[in-house]
């Protein structure tokens, strides 16, 4: 029970949290969400709101590239910093426009992302990475 309640941890442990962080948050939005977009370009452009007047075409590829390959890059570790950036901005679009700000109902899985991509960007990789390999 004392070790439930610890406020310590190891850096394998904190290794192994980022790296299940990375595996499963990476692989949902690459899978749910920037796959379908990925396939299914021309249909979601169609649907797609207008990003600071930039065009649906642009905005869609701009929310593919942050849901599929930049979930990949923090799946895998390479870049992953770097990698959150588009991801958070394409949450925080994500709930003001498509969920309209609703955090606790339709915009529950974007706030969800959004909390885990800022946790990885602070924290970064952890060493079970490519950043963790390249560092040494």
């Amino acid at each position: 029970m004392k070790k439930l309640l610890s406020t310590r941890y190891s850096a394998g442990a904190f290794n192994f949290a980022t790296l299940v962080l990375r595996l499963v948050f990476g692989g949902l939005l690459m899978a749910n969400h920037g796959y379908g977009k990925l396939i299914h370009f021309s249909d979601t452009a169609s649907k797609m709101p207008n990003f600071l007047g930039i065009g649906q075409t642009a905005t869609t590829a701009l929310v593919v590239f942050a849901e599929f390959f930049c979930a990949l890059f923090v799946m895998i570790g390479l870049f992953t910093r770097l990698a959150c950036i588009p991801v958070l901005i394409c949450m925080i679009y994500a709930l003001a426009v498509a969920h309209h700000g609703h955090i606790f109902s339709d915009g529950e899985a974007a706030t969800l992302f959004l909390g885990v991509y800022a946790a990885l960007l602070f924290v970064g990789p952890g060493r079970v990475s490519v950043d963790g390999l390249i560092g040494k």
